[in-house]
């Protein structure tokens, strides 16, 4: 067995309040998941990516192209990088804890553990900033998914956030655009009890933001000053946070809910555990990341409690959202 040259991982993300803002030049909270997704690249005689039991051999920029599998996220990446296969033979391997296409970044983690590994590979200097701004250009121009700046980030960062994206709202990444304001709250806050509950329905988040994006693109009225209240509820959300004011920040999580679903963010899965965690005694559900499907984030004092009812009302399976460690990157 080939010896491990470089390890890399980092964490899913939970959006509290704000979201989807990201995408429109506003403000979100958002904290990590105790699950992550890895990366490994090892020494070899050849290139070739893994993903569980899937191995393909990559012989020339042709077997770069998009394949719809498990292993496009490496190759994104390794286009995006340049990578050579004659230059550059090793083996990556990818695996990941978190549900995949349930809303909670789970393919933005695993791009950025790769982005991250093949900055180490490729002894290239990087901050996180830049890790972060590099995971989202790939997403965007390598696999043209419509996305905004929180998934990215927070995979980088990780912890529990205060985010403002002003400036970024085009998402174009000019070089002149001002990089994202990340303020870390983890350590000035007791951590409020909040619960994931994952629905069990995949979606695909390029496809859900689509829509709401050309609305706001076309200048609708509504979509506009509906964003522009989302983000204000985040900069409110703050304080509710530092405060300790979990009832605030329920009614803050519930009335984001409320504008997003109104703009048709969100859909019947969602809904009916949304309804179940607040007849459970939620003092705020809504969603984690995109609709569709997917996850739900809930405010509850007793989230064991919680967790047995809405396991008991359908959920597929429910998390405890972790300021984790944002991207960690070592050689093994």
């Amino acid at each position: 067995m080939t010896e491990i040259r470089i390890h890399a991982s980092a964490p899913g993300r939970c959006g509290i309040v704000g979201n989807p803002t990201d995408m429109y030049g506003g403000s979100v909270i958002s904290c990590s998941t105790r699950e992550r997704a890895y990366c490994e690249i090892e020494k070899c005689d050849e290139l070739i990516l893994q993903n569980g039991e899937l191995i393909r051999k990559i012989g020339s920029a042709a077997d770069l192209e998009m394949c719809d599998d498990n292993v496009d996220i490496a190759r994104a990446a390794l286009r995006y990088f340049k990578i050579d296969p004659a230059q550059h033979p090793f083996k990556m391997s990818l695996s990941t804890e978190i549900p995949m296409r349930a809303g909670l970044a789970g393919s933005t983690a695993m791009l950025a553990a790769i982005v991250g590994a093949l900055y180490n590979y490729l002894d290239m200097p990087v901050n996180l900033y830049e890790l972060a701004e590099t995971t989202r250009r790939i997403e965007a121009h390598e696999m043209h998914i419509v996305c905004g700046l929180q998934d990215q980030h927070m995979a980088v960062f990780g912890g529990i956030n205060f985010m403002n994206f002003a400036g970024k709202e085009m998402l174009e990444q000019r070089r002149d655009e001002p990089l994202a304001t990340i303020e870390p709250l983890a350590d000035r806050i007791a951590m409020p009890p909040l619960l994931l509950a994952h629905t069990g329905v995949q979606h695909h988040s390029g496809t859900v933001h689509k829509s709401p994006r050309q609305r706001w693109l076309d200048g609708d009225t509504a979509v506009r000053e509906s964003y522009s209240k989302i983000a204000n509820l985040a900069v409110r959300g703050k304080r509710a946070i530092v405060q300790g004011d979990i009832e605030l920040l329920g009614e803050l999580m519930n009335e984001n809910h409320s504008i997003v679903a109104s703009l048709g963010g969100s859909g019947e899965s969602n809904e009916k555990l949304i309804a179940a965690a607040r007849q459970g005694g939620a003092l705020g559900a809504k969603l984690a990341g995109a609709g569709g499907g997917g996850t739900i984030i809930c405010l509850h004092p007793d989230t064991t409690y919680l967790a047995g009812f809405l396991m008991d009302a359908g959920a597929d399976s429910v998390m405890i959202p972790h300021p984790s460690d944002g991207i960690i990157c070592k050689y093994a």
